[in-house]
């Protein structure tokens, strides 16, 4: 069994799907007031015929027949008919095909041969080609047979057979022609859909290939600059360099480590990579107390909401960003992370309290919060950081 599920349509095939209902819609409305005139003039030409509808006997019979074919008609013209069953649609044409077969029959020489010529018509552009086809030759097929046998004269009988197909090819003619109209302008949606993900699939290309260059010459060219940092590193600790110097190397591989990050970053945005959002915040903090041994508590308040994904990335950066300085700094201090979903803003607020434990080495020399400051205000929005009474606190605050 398939249980794959169709691929939901494109705005665009949407639009059009829309533009074809209320094409339709407005077709059927403008119609409306043709059906009420068919009924006026099936009621005027009964009146006129013989035997006029009444109460008794066979004028009885044309008064029911009558208000059946009022009634099946009023319903069918209906602007929310079609979008009934289409069991009910077949039955109501039915009976308002025998109703006008009935009134044909009853008064023979009247002109109300039309009543099943529109049942006809509504058979052909409101049901399914084969429903259609059945109901619309039957109601012709019984209106020959019935006016045969009331006795009208040959020419009478084919003149009203005629009629009655003729509008039903009208009828074949006119949905065909809507339906070609619909499936062009979809067809139409579709090709501009198609155009425009090839266009995306060769900017994605173009842009792989142009992350494959960057990744084989500068993340490339950073790695081997790291290694042979930490290399001098190595050396000026054996070799008992002067602080100046040691520092000088320390920032310098500072510097190499965030451009690499940097260069990985930018490589994995053109190529297309899915960038973290605040969802993914719970999985960074059980990967800090992973891998760095931190005690971390998480705390969602407010109602969570999805973010613009730049913001929402800007605010992962800066938990991100906190987290590193609390391992770098005071790795055995207790952290609270806090994201506080206001009515127009949303709020993060990293607090770490003392940490019992001396800071950690070759983490960085800490400037990592002013690039982090930097994107925040790109992104709208503030960021402060500074000591509380019994540690450290960053908090940023970006609209939505």
């Amino acid at each position: 069994m398939n249980d794959s599920q169709p691929e939901p349509e494109s705005e665009r095939v949407a639009e059009a799907r829309a533009r074809a209902r209320d094409r339709l819609h407005r077709e059927r409305a403008s119609l409306r007031p043709l059906g009420w005139a068919v009924i006026l003039v099936v009621v005027l030409g009964s009146a006129n015929s013989e035997p006029v509808p009444g109460l008794h006997a066979k004028a009885l019979a044309v008064t029911v027949a009558l208000c059946v074919f009022a009634g099946t008609l009023l319903i069918a013209i209906r602007d929310r008919f079609p979008e009934s069953s289409v069991e009910l649609q077949t039955a109501v044409i039915a009976v308002m095909g025998a109703a006008g077969v009935a009134i044909a029959g009853l008064q023979v020489k009247g002109a109300t041969g039309v009543a099943a010529g529109v049942a006809v018509f509504m058979a052909i552009t409101r049901l399914p080609l084969r429903r259609g086809v059945v109901i619309g030759g039957a109601v012709t097929l019984a209106l020959g047979v019935v006016t045969a046998v009331a006795g009208s004269s040959s020419s009478a009988v084919a003149a009203g057979t005629l009629v009655t197909v003729l509008l039903g090819v009208v009828a074949q003619f006119l949905k065909r022609s809507r339906e070609s109209e619909t499936q062009t302008e979809m067809l139409l949606a579709q090709l501009a859909d198609a155009r425009d993900e090839q266009a995306r699939a060769a900017a994605v290309a173009e842009r792989g290939r142009i992350a494959g260059e960057l990744h084989d010459v500068l993340a490339h060219s950073l790695s081997g600059a790291a290694v042979q940092l930490q290399a001098a590193r190595k050396l000026a600790e054996r070799e008992h360099a002067p602080p100046p110097l040691s520092h000088a190397i320390d920032r310098a591989s500072e510097l190499v480590k965030g451009g690499l990050a940097n260069a990985r970053q930018a490589v994995g945005a053109l190529r297309g990579d899915t960038l973290p959002t605040l969802r993914d915040l719970p999985s960074l903090i059980d990967s800090c107390k992973l891998d760095m041994n931190l005690s971390v508590t998480l705390q969602i308040e407010g109602e969570p909401r999805a973010l613009p994904a730049g913001r929402s990335l800007a605010l992962y950066r800066g938990a991100q960003e906190a987290l590193t300085n609390i391992a770098r700094y005071a790795p055995s201090a207790p952290t609270t992370v806090v994201v506080r979903y206001e009515p127009e803003r949303t709020r993060l607020s990293i607090d770490n309290g003392a940490s019992a434990a001396p800071p950690r080495q070759g983490m960085g020399g800490g400037h990592g919060l002013a690039g982090l400051r930097a994107r925040i205000e790109r992104a709208g929005g503030t960021m402060s950081a500074g000591p509380t009474a019994g540690g450290w606190r960053v908090e940023i605050e970006l609209p939505g």
